[in-house]
């Protein structure tokens, strides 16, 4: 960011202009945000976050507004909790910026807490103040968010696993008047997703199509204890519109699979069980954790990882049965671990995959021939080895049950299924990932509980 804000001034663009264009996109969020009328709690810091949030002030003559300067945290501290006090609908935090990185004092982490301890909704400006923007370490204390607005561009520290919990919901203001960026004027580390990348995707469907122009996904999911998996992922399969579903499971779950499902064809899996003609794709992996799954059903897996020439996209019990091998394999590869596989498939542990996500992410794909790689957890990975990753922005705790991977295994095997669609594969790959989470978002602002079942029946590209 000081790279693009310093390019940005050499090329003519005045701080005074984009500090007007942040103020003006705050006031719009303000807007879509609270009811016109709601009482607002502006906290203006000395630096340019302070600048931002003051800039939005005269705009917001329709609201009632306490905007405060907070140069002394002892001083100003009483100023603070008497608006408190009045009960704000919303407050906005513009105390500190991106070049916070030395511990708070005690009188600063005093008043961020007495914000905190008040359990009202706050929207952070750029950075939540105490949080680090580079690492996501916490100086002292840092305002814990209900939304972070940040400013050109994510901050690695924003998307820092421990961070979720101050930063909140975070949205980009991508366009603020600086120079138009460029990847001369600093390299980016990872691309955060955004809904317009899947604006008119996938491409409509042609009006003469006919089933067999859409693929055959095979789904080889479920075993004794652990069916719900296998039709988890085939409704959630069917929601992508693919010509064909075929779900071969453990013969133990063949009825109880096979009434659940009406649209999809069901195969109890013996020895000898090949692909179905014309398939398209595979999803191997949901709900395959009996002990008891036969060695052959985990060799025909395995040898069909290293062979078939189709998209496979291994879930689950399915990631502890992949061999790690250098070898390319001849179709597109997808493995979608959580982060206890993969600090099983790694040799390490959870928190030394959390503390660098992106590398870990490197690291499995290396491990597993060049595969791409969907790292589940909050703010989802995708990428592999030799490209830059993508960070999901969409989701939320409801997705901490069991099933919803499954959900997403199906989802994204169905739509790889399908040539117009997988021509696009990094696009579909993320879109899976977006769409996923976004049906998880509908379902938690409905505010009632939801399960994966109704995630299966919400998602939709």
């Amino acid at each position: 960011m000081r790279a693009w804000e310093q390019a940005s001034w050499q090329s003519g663009r005045l701080p005074s202009e984009v500090i007007a264009h942040v103020g003006l996109a705050l006031t719009q969020w303000i807007r879509l945000t609270c009811r016109p009328g709601s009482r607002l709690l502006l906290l203006c810091g000395r630096g340019h976050n302070g600048d931002d949030v003051r800039a939005a002030v005269p705009l917001l003559s329709d609201f009632t507004c306490d905007s405060v300067d907070v140069c002394d945290p002892v001083g100003d501290l009483p100023a603070v909790v008497a608006a408190l006090g009045r009960q704000p609908d919303l407050v906005v935090d513009g105390l500190f910026g991106i070049g916070l990185n030395r511990p708070l004092d005690s009188d600063w982490r005093d008043l961020i807490d007495r914000v905190n301890a008040a359990a009202l909704p706050v929207v952070a400006m750029d950075v939540p103040s105490g949080l680090d923007a580079d690492s996501g370490a916490v100086h002292g204390t840092a305002i814990r968010a209900c939304w972070t607005l940040t400013v050109g561009a994510a901050k690695r520290g924003l998307i820092a696993p421990g961070a979720a919990e101050y930063v909140g919901r975070l949205k980009v203001f991508a366009d603020v008047g600086l120079l138009p960026w460029t990847p001369e004027i600093c390299p980016p580390e990872a691309w955060m997703g955004h809904s317009g990348e899947f604006e008119g995707w996938p491409p409509a469907r042609a009006i003469a199509s006919h089933k067999g122009d859409y693929g055959h996904v095979c789904i080889l999911a479920g075993s004794l204890g652990y069916h719900g998996a296998a039709v988890l992922a085939a409704r959630a399969a069917m929601r992508a519109r693919p010509g064909l579903v075929t779900v071969v499971t453990a013969p133990e779950v063949f009825q109880p699979v096979a009434s659940q499902l009406a649209a999809a064809m069901v195969r109890p899996w013996e020895p000898g069980t090949v692909l179905p003609p014309r398939t398209t794709a595979v999803v191997a992996g949901p709900g395959l954790a009996d002990p008891r799954i036969p060695g052959n059903f985990r060799d025909f897996v395995v040898s069909g990882w290293r062979t078939w020439d189709v998209p496979v996209v291994a879930d689950a019990s399915a990631l502890d049965w992949l061999p790690p091998s250098k070898d390319t394999a001849p179709g597109v590869r997808v493995i979608t671990p959580h982060v206890g596989e993969a600090a099983r498939l790694l040799g390490t542990s959870v928190a030394s995959v959390q503390v660098d996500r992106m590398a870990s992410l490197r690291r499995l794909s290396e491990t597993f021939g060049g595969a791409w790689v969907v790292l589940k957890g909050q703010g989802t990975l995708v990428g592999r080895s030799g490209e830059l990753p993508w960070w999901n922005p969409t989701g939320n705790a409801g997705l901490a049950q069991g099933g919803s991977g499954d959900v997403l295994a199906g989802f994204l095997g169905a739509s790889l299924a399908q040539s117009a669609i997988k021509d696009g594969m990094v696009r579909t790959l993320r879109g899976a990932v977006f769409r996923h989470g976004q049906a998880a978002d509908r379902l938690e602002a409905g505010g009632e509980p939801w399960s994966a079942e109704d995630l299966s029946r919400q998602i939709r590209w």
